[in-house]
This record gives structure tokens, sequence and C-alpha cells, in this order.
């Protein structure tokens, strides 16, 4: 089903995506024992190369799930993704591989990442099914186990129970890298990560080579054009390409790229770590404690509140120099039409070969960058630009997350029938297996394998895709992170981000009341759901709000960050790295096998 994101947004195709499950399942034919072997040998041999194991264990592995889906072979399941390359893959491909192989039709839906928040939300809510299992990001590790809606009670519980038979004893949970991301405070896993990517820095990597450039630059500002280490640099670089080198090659240049439009999808550019690139929040991985980068503090694992008043740090010194400066670079840095486009119209800019760098770009957008015809491309098929880690902020500290990973879960709900959940897991982990895995990692550039990331494909392919191999196989990725366990609600709480925002893009408010606003409306919501007391005692229970100088005093004697106070000097010197010596200076080694 193509739905495009910007069609949901603006109010269109909802009605499209709708599908029941309360009907009975219904039942594909039948297939022989033989008949699946010889379709796990096919795909194998046509279809699921490269990857880390050898065809026999491929095979091995493929008959396992051909034993293990046997009692529910003929059942027909439904599931539905945001809209991404590596879904339409899992959607068209998968499904018919999965059902060739064990029996098993699966209905893959794909619509825009807002509806399926606001569809998985009203299943939470009602208690009726919407569809059978669900691929939901890890941003909802604080809201599944909070409204306890997962089968089982987690997927720790499902897995050691009534999921025990149905597990893949290949699985191999230790090779996930993001599996951290989908575990909440209790220790337990709650969701199945399927793919995940990074926002991170791209730049051109040419244009930065240039001895002409590089001498204006140590000329103007005193220190090397190279790759930012803080906000200070990048606005430096942002300056010097939009202002001074003004054109290169006959075209007018750009030193900065986002997008402002009042649209849901600006929302994403702010929960998606936005805050904690500026240094919001607290020290602490995968987000930082007891402050994470929504603003949002939690003690002992409960939600206090993200107002400075209350202790938390949504409106706080921080949060509001992280507003500030995306408004400064979009309106003097940026395209002017810039601040006119969405998520996705803004996505493919930089490949027009215009823009000389971009804070905060979506790994995701590697292949649509990679394209052979487009002006950041070399001959050789090798990309003119490169990606590399996001410089941070005035208030950053080292200990903190330095930005945002994007970890699609595969998430099984209470609500449809445990056996049509069942079938979904099967689905689940084919999706995820090493039999599959590698490929998808090569083709669509998700990685959520250890063993997937030092395989020898992954090492052939680096030099075509611009440093973001380099980057996974870094000790640097552990920075990037999803939102965390103190959002008690994320498809409530995330709604009222882009209301907010925008109105210190459009000149409505200063980033101060911009950012008052929404502390004020994040903690209106957490207040309404301590008093209906639905998420039980895991839910929040605001603190007295307090003056700010209480907060700051007491972070800084619990040996906390969050709140801080106002620096003095929101822009210390710049600092770059040269790209070739960043990449040298991760060494990265081959991990230890995990036990």
């Amino acid at each position: 089903m193509d739905i495009k994101r910007r069609d949901v947004l603006k109010g269109a195709g909802t009605a499209a995506v709708a599908v029941a499950v309360g009907a009975p399942a219904l039942l594909t034919p039948t297939v022989s024992y033989a008949q699946q072997v010889g379709a796990a040998k096919k795909w194998i041999d046509n279809e699921f190369q490269p990857s880390t194991l050898s065809k026999d264990q491929q095979m091995a592995e493929m008959e396992w799930f051909i034993k293990a889906s046997a009692p529910i072979q003929g059942k027909q399941v439904s599931t539905a993704s945001e809209i991404l390359g590596i879904h339409e893959y899992e959607s068209k491909t998968l499904t018919k591989a999965f059902a060739e192989i064990t029996g098993i039709q699966v209905n893959h839906e794909m619509m825009d990442e807002g509806l399926i928040v606001d569809k998985i939300s009203t299943e939470i809510q009602s208690g009726k099914p919407i569809y059978d299992f669900w691929m939901n990001d890890s941003d909802f590790i604080g809201t599944h186990p909070r409204y306890n809606d997962i089968i089982g009670g987690s997927l720790t519980d499902f897995m050691a129970g009534d999921g025990k038979e149905i597990t893949n004893p290949n699985l191999d949970l230790n090779d996930f890298i993001g599996l951290s991301f989908a575990t909440f405070t209790d220790g337990k896993l709650y969701q199945l990560p399927d793919q995940q990517f990074a926002n991170l820095y791209w730049f051109r990597y040419d244009w930065f080579k240039r001895p002409e450039l590089k001498t204006a630059f140590k000329n103007k500002f005193g220190y090397e054009l190279g790759v930012p280490v803080n906000w200070s640099a990048y606005e430096d670089i942002a300056d010097f390409f939009t202002n001074t080198v003004k054109e290169i090659d006959g075209q007018r240049v750009y030193g900065h790229m986002d997008y402002g439009k009042k649209d849901p999808s600006l929302g994403w550019r702010f929960t998606d770590a936005w805050l904690s690139m500026a240094g919001n929040g607290d020290k602490g991985l995968p987000n930082g404690k007891p402050v994470d980068e929504w603003g949002i503090r939690a003690e002992d694992g409960i939600p206090r509140g993200s107002s400075l008043s209350r202790g938390g740090d949504a409106n706080g010194p921080a949060a509001v120099y992280a507003l500030a400066k995306f408004v400064e670079w979009l309106k003097k840095y940026a395209p002017p039409e810039a601040a006119g486009m969405d998520f996705l119209e803004a996505g493919a800019v930089p490949g027009q070969g215009h823009i000389a760098q971009q804070i905060f770009w979506y790994s995701a957008f590697t292949a649509a960058l990679s394209k052979p015809e487009l002006p950041v491309m070399n001959s050789d098929g090798t990309p003119k630009w490169r990606m590399a880690p996001s410089p941070h902020g005035a208030y950053w500290k080292d200990g903190m997350k330095l930005g945002y990973q994007d970890v699609g879960c595969w998430t099984l709900l209470k609500y449809a029938k445990p056996e049509r959940v069942k079938a979904g897991w099967l689905y689940a982990q084919f999706c995820v297996s090493k039999t599959v895995s590698l490929k998808k990692s090569i083709k669509f550039l998700h990685v959520i394998r250890e063993s997937d990331i030092w395989a020898d494909a992954m090492t052939e392919l680096a030099p075509k895709v611009g440093g973001f191999v380099e980057f996974y196989r870094s000790p640097a990725r552990k920075l990037w992170t999803p939102t965390g366990v103190n959002v008690p609600d994320y498809g409530k709480l995330a709604q009222v981000w882009w209301q907010n925002v925008s109105k210190a893009i459009s000149g409505e408010a200063t980033p101060q009341q911009a950012m008052d606003g929404l502390a004020r409306d994040q903690d209106a919501i957490m207040a309404r759901l301590e008093k209906s007391g639905v998420q039980g005692k895991l839910g929040p229970k605001l603190n007295e709000e307090k003056p700010a100088e209480y907060w700051y005093a007491k972070a800084e004697k619990d040996g906390n960050v969050a709140p801080q106070r106002k620096l003095a000097n929101e822009k210390p010197q710049g600092v770059t790295q040269d790209y070739d010596e960043l990449i040298k200076s991760w060494k990265a080694e081959v991990p230890h096998k995990k036990t």
C-alpha cells in the first residue's frame, strides 16, 4: 500500500489503511514439508545472500521455522509498519518467502509513522485489536510497560512462557546492538529490534578538502575547516559557506540545511534528541538520569514532571538554547525555501549539490543520496560526502547521549487472539533471523546485529556509504539512542512538540515562551495520566512546584547535571577534527562474543 507520509499528515489516506482483525483468520493452502524445504533452499540460494551463516546453517534455521509453524500453518495474520524501504522489502519479499516456507500468510501494510502512532495508541486505549502485531518504534519503551499491554506481560516473559516453543533457539539476542533501547527499568525486554538508523552529521568531504576553502576558513576563524566537534564550529562553517563562499562551481551554496514547516514532522526534529545534542538533560546511557533529553524527570522510574519548576529541563536554559539555535540557523544559513519544508521534502535536498553540511541528517537517506546520477556522487560510485558524529552544544557534557537512533521493533500487544500473535512472532523472528538480516543490512543500511556490522560484505560496502560502516563499528555509536523510559505515553506527549516549537519559528513566541508552553503541555498530559490512574504504580506522580534555584542547587548537590544554570557564554571557541584522522582514531576492533 503506497501512502505518502506527507499526504497522511495533511489528513489524506487515513481510511484507506483501516483493517479489521476481529473476523476469523483466513486460511491459505497448506504446503507439504518437501515443498517447504524446497522453498527454503530456493530463497537461500537466490535471495538470502550474503549471510553470516553458511548455507547449511541457513537451512537448519529455516527447518526450525518449518517445524515451529506446523501447528498454525494456513493462518493469515496482519501487521503494519511505517513507510521505509526496509519495510517495503519485508512487505513485498519477506512475506512471500515466509508464506512459502511456513505456510503462514502475513498481510504487512505500510503507512505514515504518525498514523502508526495514532493507531497503536487507539488499540492500547480501546483494548480492541486493529492488527495482530505491530512494527512500532522503541520510543514506546516507556509506554508499553506502563499500560501492561504486551502479551505475556513482557517479551522476556512471553519467550520464557507461552512463546517458548516458538522462539528461535538461534535468535541470539546478545547479537542485537539495540536491545537496551527496548528494555524497561525492570530489566525486561518489551520489543524486538528490526531496523535502526541514526541522525548524524553530513558534509561535503570534497569541499572541505579544497585548499582554497581551507585557507579562507582558517584566515577568517583562526582554526581548521573540518568536522565540527561543537555547535560553535558548526555555526562558523554554516556562516562561512552561506555568507563568505556563497558560490561553488557556479552554484549558490548554503552552509546549513533543515526544515521548519508547521507540521507534525517538525516535532520529530526535537523529540529525536535535538535537545540532547545541545546538552539538555543528565548524563547516562541510553538516556539521562534522572532527567532525560525530553526534559522529563523520573525518580525511581516514576515520571515527576518536565517543567523547571518540577525539576525537569524542558524549559531550562539548555532547552531554550537548543530551540534558539535551531531557529537562528534555519533563518540565517539555510536555503530560503527550507523554512517551508517538511521532513520528506527536506530529506533529499543535500543530494542536489548545493548544501555544505547538515547537522542532523538521518542515515536512512544514505541510499537516496547514493544514486549515481546525483551531483554529490563520484563517477566511480563513491560519494563526495561523508557522515560523522554530530557536534554537541554548549551545555553538553561527557557522559551524555549525543544523538538519536530510530529503532523500529516488532511489538506483540495482548489484544489480538494469542494464536495470531504467535504467528506474528514467528514472522518477526524470520525478518531478523541471521539467515535474512545481513542481506537486509546491506540493501537498506539498517543494521541491528553486531555480527552483520563486522561481516566481510559490510567491509566491502564501506567505501560506497560515506562513513556509515565506520560509525557503526566505532564506540561512538553508543551515544546515539532513542527516546527512553521516562516518557510515559509517547503518542500523547509527542503531539505537543511541533505545536509549540513552530511558534518560535514563526515568531509568534520567543524560544523561552515556546519551551515554557511545551513544558506546561507535557506536565498537563502527565497530570491527567496521574489523575486517571490508568498506568497504575508506574504512572506519573508530579513533583510540587518549587523555584528554579531549588532545582539548580539540588542537581549540584546530587552530582547531577540537569537542570543547568544559564551559561555566561553559549558560544565557546569552535573546535574541528580532520575527518580522516577521526576515522583512524576510532580504532575499531571486532568485539568479543557476548555470552
